[in-house]
């Protein structure tokens, strides 16, 4: 089942697709907070074509966002199989990340759609509504194990009532939330990888940083009194 073809559809009229959608349910993945609720996306369409995107979350009382661009990935194809492009890091964005995002489903009234993408690591159903009734949800379901996903991993996201204001809590200053995460995306680490190749880098000089889950605290440790850790390694102390 996982190696059937997956089925995208067809002739999607992308004026339609654009405004809101609600996320209802998800694959976890390490560029969305584990208590992230009121997921969202939000399209809007632009001149040249191509699509603007607003990804938005809340965890612990802030909202979280990204903004990126999407494009279809051949523009002669009526295949609904986009490309969605962020960039990183937030705070000096010259790196972009790229990634697939294909309609896998999309009833004729544009209220339900599923998204997906060729190596089946992630799957996202969503909806106009913040809520949906349960036997939608279990035909979204369904149609994702039809083109075979394990439907298992599916969480739901919380999402309350009425969803919240974007001006209506804090803004995550420190960082945007899914590059915050101490693990990072296997896919996207190694589009990073790519980007660095192509300056010229020995990137088999490369060693993965340990990190725990959940990160330590500050406080959490007694302090290095001794002397600052980094300037201690230059005399391999």
């Amino acid at each position: 089942m996982a190696n059937k073809e997956m089925e995208v559809e067809k002739g999607v009229d992308l004026k339609r697709y654009m405004g809101r959608w609600y996320e209802i349910a998800s694959f976890p993945s390490s560029f969305q907070p584990k208590n992230g609720t009121n997921t969202r996306a939000t399209y809007t369409l632009n001149k040249d074509g191509t699509v603007h995107v607003l990804n938005e979350t809340w965890s612990d009382g802030k909202r979280g966002f990204i903004e990126g661009s999407a494009y279809k990935a051949d523009p002669k194809s009526d295949e609904a199989k986009l490309k969605v492009r962020f960039y990183v890091p937030p705070f000096l964005p010259i790196i972009p990340v790229t990634g697939d995002y294909w309609i896998l489903y999309l009833d004729d009234d544009y209220q339900h759609a599923l998204i997906g993408q060729p190596s089946r690591r992630y799957l996202w159903i969503l909806s106009r509504r913040n809520h949906i009734d349960e036997k939608i949800y279990n035909q979204m379901v369904e149609k994702a194990k039809e083109q075979g996903y394990d439907v298992s991993k599916l969480k739901k996201t919380m999402q309350t009532d009425p969803p919240p204001e974007t001006d209506a809590a804090p803004a995550d200053t420190k960082g945007i939330w899914w590059i915050k995460q101490s693990h990072l995306d296997e896919e996207i680490y190694n589009q990073l990888l790519e980007k660095a190749t192509g300056q010229g880098y020995d990137v088999s000089k490369l060693k993965k940083t340990t990190h725990t889950d959940p990160p330590p605290e500050t406080d959490g440790a007694p302090a290095d009194t001794k002397g600052i850790w980094w300037i201690k390694s230059i005399f391999g102390k």
